[in-house]
């Protein structure tokens, strides 16, 4: 049955509006994944077939989507933020609020919605305060189908030697394709998120969901070869799953 839902979201980051204002208009493949930037009007383009229904930088930025394309579960989507500065514009305080109409299954897209919704804010603040305004390359994949299982997530966490007991700001040794040195910057039993000097590491545990393990590289590396990498994550991750 279709029902309305919102998710809203504060918080301060150790960025300038501008700065946030460019990373959730032209830089979204910093945090989230590379999207056309939104006609800069009220009435024009916005990403997914979206219009921009506020425009005022960098201040306030909607867009809205009745129909999303490609997600048969909405029947309406609208993205809000709201930017004002802080200390006298060195920070800003952001407000998201992410609201529309889900068409069935409520509770567990709902839930799921709301869970990656705080991580990728989180790995927003992480491209803010580490590597804006970079330019990324950027790769995204999901595993096998045995990635499916409820210990999923778990097991990719005990592979790379990020158990569920590693606290967040931890630096490891992370067994990947190969052995690097990594900050944990995000560790629940959904998500685990690792930061470099060379990028963002994101592991998704859509297993919570119903979905396969999904992956996301942001190399702010430059001339990096991202493809490279995504074969050999990819590699890593089919592996894990074809093992007994």
């Amino acid at each position: 049955m279709s029902k309305e839902f919102e998710i809203a979201r504060e918080f301060e980051v150790d960025a300038t509006p501008e700065q946030v204002w460019e990373a959730i208009t032209t830089g979204t493949g910093g945090y989230l994944w590379p999207m056309e930037p939104p006609e800069p009007r009220v009435g024009g383009a916005g990403p997914f077939g979206s219009e921009v229904t506020a425009w005022d930088p960098p201040h306030r930025y909607t867009n809205r989507v009745q129909n999303v394309e490609g997600i048969s579960e909405q029947t309406l989507n609208q993205l809000d933020y709201t930017v004002e500065p802080r200390d006298g514009g060195r920070r800003a305080w952001v407000r998201y609020v992410h609201s529309g109409i889900f068409v069935d299954d409520w509770d567990n897209q709902y839930d799921g919605a709301a869970k990656h919704t705080d991580f990728y804010l989180h790995t927003l603040r992480e491209y803010l305060v580490h590597f804006a305004p970079r330019p990324v390359a950027f790769a995204t994949f999901d595993g096998p189908e045995a990635s499916r299982a409820p210990d999923a997530l778990a097991v990719v966490g005990r592979a790379l030697g990020v158990g569920e007991d590693v606290t967040p700001g931890a630096t490891l040794t992370v067994r990947g394709p190969d052995a690097f040195e990594a900050v944990v910057d995000h560790r629940d039993r959904y998500f685990i998120g690792l930061r470099t000097d060379r990028g963002l590491t994101r592991f998704f545990g859509r297993n919570h969901w119903g979905h396969p393990v999904g992956v996301s590289l942001h190399d702010f590396t430059p001339g990096a070869d991202v493809k490279e990498c995504e074969a050999a994550w990819q590699g890593w991750l089919n592996g894990l799953f074809d093992r007994p």
